[in-house]
């Protein structure tokens, strides 16, 4: 008995004769939201909430070290928000939230906000 070649096992299964089938197109996700149609949703966009990205495909990564008792926090609000609220998010999630409400904080409030006190504690 032999064995089949690698051409025969590499070889192409489509009929070479067929068109490609079209991929469905995918809106792009970027890192930065598009600008806002027209001047309206500008004006809301720039005075509104900012808000985390949420469930969405990052293209961007960053890794943070936690300790084990922060990491064993963050795991500890995850399961209060499901248990007790009904909110099933990941880690990410999470996180992604906690920093826009900081950030949000941040830009509000600047130099009285609860990040720049916290750090000058340190």
């Amino acid at each position: 008995m032999s064995l089949p070649t690698a051409d025969d096992l590499f070889r192409p299964t489509a009929d070479p004769e067929a068109p490609e089938p079209q991929a469905p197109k995918r809106a792009s996700v970027r890192a930065v939201p598009d600008a806002p149609a027209d001047a309206a949703d500008a004006s809301d966009a720039t005075q509104g909430e900012k808000r985390p990205s949420g469930r969405i495909r990052h293209d961007e990564k960053m890794t943070v070290y936690v300790t084990s008792e922060e990491l064993m926090e963050i795991e500890q609000v995850r399961l209060h928000l499901r248990g007790r609220h009904g909110l099933g998010v990941d880690r990410g999630r999470l996180v992604r939230e906690a920093l826009g409400l900081v950030l949000a904080d941040f830009e509000a409030h600047g130099e009285d906000s609860a990040l720049v006190r916290r750090l000058r504690e340190q």
